[in-house]
């Protein structure tokens, strides 16, 4: 009988993306021919999971684990090829397993979230058993650890497709659920003007003087017209500086209400799944074209 080292394992894993088990199973009864193995995981597992790896997955989940005491907690997002995959309760629960993982563990990526234990085997047994079992490409695409200054909340909005964690120092439980659900709603990039970038900045100004000077303003009023755009495009994408989504005058904002409630914000993230995914787009009509192109061409 042939030794099966690891090596063996992570290779014929890497040829088929099976579970390592199911590797380390089928070698064993191949007794360490890889081509042998191979065709033994396709009879089992139908190709699915090597033909899925290559699929792309910009569906899914955002999942979040939280303490009881509020200061630690995870946000991961699981991705799928579908809306639908995205609802089976075993993908949810590898979402939802792997989020409380992060936060009980602090992985350094997700490499080292994929080795950590998992049921029977690890993460990434897990998830390579899920994807032979649906044929559905799913990953593991981020995940961020908070270790709170104040107390965490959170709020995950349409399906779990929005995920908002938000580290309130003051306040109360409802202030940071309401801040939690504003943030999702609208989308700050950062929390002040701080955390904006320069070259956002300096693109809105570029843009602002340039509208200006279309409309026929002097030349010497353009720098102050661009500075005003820049703070109004401020206000509208920090956190800070935006409007209560639930402010009853329509124009406190939410620095304002925290200033009322003696509060502050440490900070927040924010996921939205798929977000910088490019999706695949099928053109059905381009399709049936190409087809019947090829049979053209064949005939």
């Amino acid at each position: 009988m042939a030794a099966i080292t690891a090596g063996m394992v992570a290779e014929l894993r890497g040829k088929t993306d099976a579970p390592m088990m199911e590797c380390k199973k089928a070698l064993t009864e191949a007794d360490g021919d890889m081509v042998k193995a191979e065709e033994i995981l396709r009879v089992k597992l139908g190709n699915k999971a090597s033909k899925a790896a290559t699929r792309i997955a910009a569906e899914g989940v955002v999942a979040i684990s939280i303490s009881a005491d509020g200061k630690t907690g995870a946000m991961i997002e699981v991705n799928s090829e579908t809306d639908f995959v995205a609802k089976n309760d075993e993908f949810l629960a590898l979402a939802n397993g792997s989020a409380a993982l992060v936060a009980a563990n602090n992985p350094a990526d997700v490499a080292a979230l994929s080795a950590l234990p998992m049921g029977e085997g690890t993460v990434e047994s897990t998830r390579s058993a899920l994807v032979g079992k649906i044929g559905e490409n799913m990953t593991i695409r981020r995940f961020v650890r908070f270790e709170a200054k104040g107390q965490l909340q959170s709020y995950i909005h349409g399906g779990s497709k929005v995920g908002v964690v938000i580290d309130v120092v003051g306040g109360d439980e409802q202030l940071g659920r309401d801040l939690a659900m504003h943030i999702a709603a609208s989308k700050p990039k950062s929390l002040d003007a701080s955390g904006v970038s320069a070259e956002l900045l300096d693109t809105e100004r570029r843009v602002a003087i340039e509208k200006a000077r279309e409309a026929g303003k002097p030349e010497a009023m353009l720098e102050k017209i661009a500075e005003g755009t820049v703070q109004k495009y401020l206000k509208d994408v920090t956190l800070l500086g935006q409007v209560f989504v639930k402010a009853e005058d329509g124009k406190q904002t939410i620095e304002q209400l925290l200033k009322a409630k003696g509060a502050s914000v440490a900070g927040f993230t924010l996921f939205i799944v798929g977000e910088g995914i490019e999706k695949k787009v099928d053109d059905f009509a381009a399709e049936v074209a190409a087809q019947a192109a090829a049979a053209a061409a064949n005939k």
